[in-house]
């Protein structure tokens, strides 16, 4: 949906701006422990854009394949994303 789209493009923005802080914080050679919590913030950010996205996903394409007969190929492809997704 739109609201979802515009959701993630604002959470990949700030994220986007989040990874220029760590690279100005290398270059100003801060503290590792500030960039590695930095880091951990921006993996956390983008565990959770890839989560709305699963859910989108889920609620729409593999919902909607279902209920066109297609679910076996839908949840074949999901559980391929997912496995990726974990790794």
């Amino acid at each position: 949906s739109d609201e979802v789209k515009k959701n993630l493009i604002h959470r990949l923005n700030r994220i986007e701006g989040q990874v220029r802080g760590i690279n100005r914080m290398v270059e100003e050679d801060q503290y590792c422990l500030d960039i590695l919590n930095q880091i951990s913030a921006v993996r956390s950010a983008l565990n959770r854009v890839g989560q709305i996205l699963l859910e989108s996903h889920i609620r729409g394409c593999v919902a909607g394949a279902i209920e066109q007969k297609r679910g076996d190929e839908a949840i074949d492809e999901l559980m391929d994303v997912v496995s990726r997704y974990m790794k």
